[in-house]
């Protein structure tokens, strides 16, 4: 017989300093600040979180697990190690039939119910007071690791009359940063997509620069190409610029974090096994990389030098390829699993 372990305790809150907002140059070197407070290392810090992707691509699901995993101190997104505690979703454009719908199939696939999680489905707008159902939530819950939005625009509220449409943008992700930093509580707002393509990702966010130059981290989830569901792209305040390659299960509702760069997953079939063969046996000529894979001469010469002006591969002058981070080039760095501004790659970087 297995014997039960209780959960771990929650994490004790400390009493927050005094809020200070100004120091001579003197007074700031020796202050001493605490670490911010994460929901997801590495992707999710305290803080204002703006989380955006196409209608029906699995937004809800991807907050939903969020949500759940960080309520039980489950590893998210199935490898990231999170601290438990208190999570508010507010799934504004659901009904309680489709979340226990949701949470069921979770369940049934081997998850586990969430007894610090609270589910909402209807608030109202932080201009018709939302912003009190908010308040009186985080003051109940002191241990909260997590507010969920979703949807943004659901709990916006409306503009001051003569806004701009950038002022407007901004001073209505105010109203919920604020929240976030009073309280030292991670946020995440979900938000869509313009129909609109973009060169830059962060470009393809809906609205005005007004929203993302409020928030602290732009998260847009896009839809993957070749072995990857989709492609989590993050930059922000706390958090380094990094593309994360995802899966999707739907049989179970659960989206998983895949292992190595993006590119490894989203590229081509013939591009993936590339990248694979020069990461495990170092660079190779493409002759050599052509004889590897059973390839044709031309088309693997053809292709190691497309990968090479998209910046999947990196040559040096006698026309080896190698994947990035691992040849003689400088050009092109390794992305880690993780972001390296991460607690654990933080206290290693102040150590060195």
């Amino acid at each position: 017989m297995t014997a039960t372990t209780s959960p771990r305790a929650l994490a004790p809150v400390p009493n927050p300093p005094a809020r200070r907002t100004r120091w001579t140059d003197a007074e700031l070197m020796r202050e001493e600040f605490p670490p911010p407070k994460w929901a997801v290392p590495g992707l999710l810090a305290e803080g204002l979180n703006l989380l955006a992707g196409a209608p029906k691509l699995g937004k809800s699901w991807l907050s939903l697990g969020l949500g759940a995993d960080i309520a039980n101190g489950d590893p998210v997104l199935g490898s990231i190690g999170v601290e438990r505690g208190p999570v508010l979703y507010c799934a504004l454009e659901d009904t309680g039939r489709r979340l226990q719908r949701r949470r069921r199939q979770m369940l049934a696939a081997g998850g586990r119910a969430a007894p610090l999680l609270t589910l909402e489905t209807a608030c109202p707008t932080m201009t018709a007071g939302g912003e009190g159902v908010l308040v009186e939530w985080l003051e109940e819950n002191p241990h909260a690791r997590l507010v969920i939005i979703d949807t943004y625009e659901k709990m916006r509220g409306s503009d001051a009359p003569g806004q701009s449409a950038y002022t407007g943008d901004y001073a209505a992700a105010g109203r919920f940063k604020r929240l976030a930093d009073h309280y030292s509580v991670p946020f995440l707002l979900i938000h869509h997509v313009r129909k609109q393509g973009a060169e830059d990702w962060q470009n393809l966010v809906s609205g005005t620069a007004g929203l993302t130059g409020a928030v602290d981290a732009t998260l847009v989830l896009e839809r993957g190409r070749g072995q990857a569901d989709g492609v989590l792209h993050v930059t922000g305040r706390d958090v380094e610029e990094a593309d994360y390659a995802m899966s999707f299960d739907a049989q179970c509702g659960a989206w998983t974090k895949l292992d190595g760069p993006a590119s490894d997953h989203t590229v081509s079939d013939t591009r993936a096994d590339i990248l694979r063969l020069l990461r495990e046996s170092g660079p190779l000529k493409p002759a050599r990389i052509a004889e590897a894979l059973d390839l044709k001469a031309p088309t693997a010469r053809q292709t190691c030098k497309r990968m090479q002006e998209a910046g999947q591969l990196q040559v040096s002058r006698d026309g080896t390829y190698s994947a990035p981070g691992t040849g003689d080039s400088h050009d092109v760095s390794t992305q880690s699993p993780l972001s390296p501004l991460s607690p654990r790659d933080a206290d290693q970087q102040e150590q060195e």
